[in-house]
């Protein structure tokens, strides 16, 4: 993990070692790995009405609980399992993002018999490149863009659940489908 620095960087990490060495070593930057992809979705699912830094800090706990986010295991979460979570206390205990990580390992697995990755089906709602914002304030940042629109879209008509265009939105920026660093920040390009 990198330590807090005096390099310019994006607002949001503040002064939160954890969120800082997220945001220097990994948030946006483009990422193809299947397993990863799956993990940043679960992850985003239970970020929904909370924060992101409540998220990363139980990250761990959550590595854990999902069985190192191993999609076959987790498509296979059956009640007993899924009890098992609502116990945990190192995770965000709700039954309906439960539910829904359990539902979406399952289509995730469909989309990737259909695609051959869910990475190809993923990197082709912007055309396999990086779609780069000029944010120059907080302020700048938006809740979603037309793709995540469209994206959530079709994966809400694949069945999968808790995955709003918000969501998918950060999920976008997460793994470098889009650059929403600020301009002054060095991570920016």
């Amino acid at each position: 993990m990198s330590a807090p620095s005096l390099k310019p960087r994006c607002v949001w990490p503040a002064d939160d070692a954890l969120m800082i060495a997220y945001h220097d070593e990994e948030w946006g930057v483009p990422l193809y790995d299947d397993q990863k992809i799956f993990e940043f979705l679960v992850l985003e699912t239970f970020q929904a009405g909370l924060s992101w830094r409540t998220v990363l800090h139980k990250r761990e706990n959550f590595r854990k609980a999902f069985r190192g986010f191993d999609l076959q295991r987790v498509a296979r979460m059956d009640a007993r399992a899924k009890a098992r979570l609502m116990a945990d206390a190192g995770i965000i205990r709700n039954r309906q993002k439960i539910d829904a990580t359990v539902n979406n390992a399952k289509r995730f697995r469909e989309v990737q018999k259909e695609f051959g990755t869910f990475s190809n089906y993923m990197w082709s709602w912007v055309k396999g490149k990086t779609i780069r914002h000029k944010i120059k304030k907080p302020s700048d940042y938006k809740a979603t863009i037309d793709e995540a629109v469209a994206w959530s879209i079709d994966l809400k008509r694949r069945g999968f659940s808790f995955l709003g265009p918000t969501v998918i939105y950060a999920h976008m920026q997460a793994v470098g489908m889009v650059d929403d660093h600020q301009i002054n920040c060095f991570r920016s390009h």
